[in-house]
């Protein structure tokens, strides 16, 4: 009986949190990405929804490498060098110069979120949150829409959440621009 009580206020505690989320969403800032690969191509989309308490991340991805993947968001609005691995993106989202990795007594830093599970064929959908950063800039969460924006950018390996400077994650093979939806 108590593992099905249990069961069952998981299931609802998501249920509330999948309702408030949704639900309340057009009384939150909203913004867009849409990830391109090193050869320029498409690779998905992501939605971000900034809450009171972080924000959520909800992405659809096609065209990667199966496995786990890094994602991170990084410090600078752009994705136009390709050709030399997204570089331009900058470093974390890190204003306050924090040690990387969600696993590290010493971070994390803004920038860090969970490994993506890249499907066999590719494809990821699924949704994140970090209570780590916001869109607008909220206190103790810096903004990703500031002056010079910010980037999701997508790792050739895993994050191991607790390496410097990136967890062991290797190359960028995908990156995405935040922007603010009008």
């Amino acid at each position: 009986m108590r593992k099905r009580l249990s069961i069952l206020s998981l299931v609802a505690g998501a249920g509330l949190l999948f309702g408030v989320a949704h639900a309340g969403s057009d009384d939150h800032s909203r913004a867009s990405v849409s990830f391109v690969d090193r050869d320029g191509s498409d690779v998905g989309t992501g939605v971000l929804i900034d809450g009171p308490h972080g924000v959520l991340i909800d992405l659809d991805l096609h065209g990667l490498p199966p496995g786990r993947r890094a994602i991170h968001v990084h410090g600078v609005g752009t994705c136009d060098d390709p050709d030399e691995g997204f570089v331009a993106s900058g470093g974390h989202l890190n204003p306050e110069g924090r040690k990387h990795g969600l696993m590290n007594a010493d971070g994390p830093d803004n920038g860090d979120l969970p490994n993506l599970i890249v499907r066999e064929d590719g494809t990821v959908q699924v949704e994140l949150f970090t209570q780590l950063a916001s869109l607008r800039g909220a206190p103790g969460r810096p903004a990703m829409l500031d002056y010079d924006g910010a980037a999701l950018v997508i790792h050739e390996q895993r994050d191991d959440h607790y390496s410097q400077p990136i967890g062991g994650a290797g190359p960028r093979i995908a990156c995405g621009v935040i922007l603010a939806d009008e």
